[in-house]
């Protein structure tokens, strides 16, 4: 039987859990594969801390040139994450011959370009199922499922952080900071959430979506992008009188041949699968226009689900080598000389309905004269909220809209603003109801 020698840069929890998925599963993983897997070297700056599997000490190195140096090693895996040196070695490694596996969704939204066209050069594979959705196998169902299809729209939930929290502040009515600091004691959430909360981990993983749905070279400074520090109790409660769930979500529309993307906080019908994903989970909504909708959930992160994910990609390309044959499947579902670069639709352009909380003064007049602003820039209400009286001062007002241009919007919320009767900055968040 044939050995297939793998090695592994970074040994941190997503490497730990290769290593005890290849060693929990071996007998099951020679058989489905038809060969053995076998780990020959093992790299990180720390080879001493124990990962609480028993591993020789004569597999691990700090210096990761000994695997992308080593002829007898066909694939690298790379979980050390981050940008440099991640993206030295990846490139080291294809200039080598080598075929890569890598979870590091940050390296790929950011220098993906320039590592794909460098392993199609090279006619290198490049396995990153595990960058996006943890176990959910969303790139493998958009690279080669739906191959066939033009994709209308994906919406999708895709940082466990994010949806952990709001979760939490939807079900138990606790308050943003008080569940941020729950989610990093139970490990949910890093002593630095801001990638997290902030979105731009979401807009990592998006930016990898876009050019396998698209075929787009997707420039990451162009998706919009909004996180979840700004969300009150207030919100949330006021969102389920309406009969919505609050989620961070990304979403990608086909329109009319261009695209928009956009990651906010978003207000979704409570009826809805996609509001119905709570804690650490993941899940994507797609629109295909032969399939029609597909629903994918599952665990988002976690060492062993990301590890299944890993083993996915290194199951593949170890068949393919099996067959003496390289790229089977184009890296981004279509020659990487027909990504064509797209600069997406402005956010100004985009169409969508919105909730607003105005805190006013309780006076008379003050919802003709916000109605009037906003009737003067083409928005027109659907529903409007006001508290009852209690003590002086401002009161929630909450008005939701029928679609509105976001120009519009953000040019009438400037002019509501700066109303004498208006205390604070007004809350905006984005609704969709169009969810099929």
């Amino acid at each position: 039987m044939k050995d297939i020698n793998i090695g592994l840069i970074g040994f941190g929890t997503i490497g730990t859990g290769v290593v005890k998925l290849l060693q929990q599963n071996e007998e099951l993983i020679t058989k489905k594969l038809g060969a053995r897997l076998v780990l020959k070297k093992i790299a990180d700056i720390d080879i001493t801390t124990s990962r609480g599997i028993k591993i020789s000490k004569n597999l691990l190195t700090t210096n990761a040139r000994e695997i992308i140096n080593d002829k007898d090693i066909p694939i690298v895996i790379e979980l050390m994450g981050g940008y440099e040196p991640a993206r030295t070695f990846v490139l080291e490694a294809i200039a080598k011959g080598k075929h890569v596996v890598t979870a590091n969704k940050a390296l790929l939204a950011t220098y993906g370009n320039e590592i794909f066209s460098a392993a199609q050069d090279k006619s290198m594979d490049i396995g990153f199922e595990a960058s996006v959705g943890g176990t959910i196998p969303i790139i493998k169902t958009l690279r080669e499922s739906l191959v066939a299809n033009k994709i209308n729209s994906i919406m999708g939930i895709m940082n466990g952080t994010c949806n952990f929290i709001l979760t939490k502040m939807t079900d138990e009515g606790k308050a943003f900071d008080v569940v941020l600091k729950e989610a990093q004691k139970l490990g949910f959430a890093e002593a630095d959430p801001t990638f997290d909360i902030e979105g731009i981990d979401t807009a990592h993983k998006m930016a990898i979506i876009l050019s396998l749905a698209y075929g787009k070279k997707v420039n990451l400074k162009d998706i919009y992008l909004e996180g979840i520090t700004k969300l009150s109790s207030d919100d949330i409660e006021f969102a389920k009188d309406l009969g919505y769930r609050i989620k961070l979500l990304a979403i990608a529309m086909l329109k009319n041949g261009e695209v928009e993307a956009r990651i906010h906080p978003t207000m979704i019908p409570s009826g809805h699968l996609l509001a119905n994903v709570n804690l650490n989970y993941n899940a994507f909504h797609i629109m295909g226009d032969a399939s029609g909708p597909i629903f994918l959930f599952g665990q988002g992160a976690g060492m062993m689900p990301t590890a299944s994910a890993v083993f996915s990609d290194i199951i593949d390309i170890s068949r393919d080598i099996l067959k003496g044959i390289t790229r089977r499947v184009p890296l981004r579902s279509r020659s990487e000389t027909a990504m064509q670069q797209i600069k997406l639709i402005p956010m100004d352009n985009i169409e969508t309905k919105y909730y607003f909380r105005f805190s006013a003064l309780d006076r008379p007049g003050v919802l003709s004269k916000i109605s009037g602003v906003l009737g003067e820039n083409n928005i027109s209400i659907a529903t409007v909220i006001q508290k009852a009286r209690g003590e002086k001062g401002a009161v929630p007002v909450v008005m939701t809209t029928y679609k509105a241009l976001e120009k519009d919007v953000r040019k009438a919320l400037k002019k509501i603003n700066k109303l004498d009767m208006v205390q604070d900055e007004t809350i905006l968040i984005r609704i969709e109801d169009d969810l099929n």
